[in-house]
């Protein structure tokens, strides 16, 4: 980092609100579809049969080490709500 860089040393002292946003975001998303999971009577391997993914994906994703794509979304709630 320069030293007179502003919006770095900003970042560095107050965060990137952007960032924090999507994971409170992801963190929601998240929570939801573990709720409808347990609702159904799912198991997280349930869903990675359902959407054909890697079940340790699903597993980060509900964990919220991983975001959810927009496609992965669409997917998952025409799954889950059908």
């Amino acid at each position: 980092m320069e030293e007179n860089d502003f919006v770095s040393i900003w970042l560095e002292e107050s965060g990137n609100p952007a960032i924090e946003e999507l994971a409170l975001a992801n963190a929601e998303v998240s929570g939801k579809t573990a709720k409808v999971l347990a609702d159904k009577g799912l198991t997280s391997k349930d869903l990675s049969v359902l959407v054909d993914i890697n079940p340790m994906e699903i597993e980060r994703w509900l964990s919220g080490r991983h975001t959810f794509s927009i496609n992965v979304l669409k997917e998952i709630s025409g799954k889950l709500i059908a």
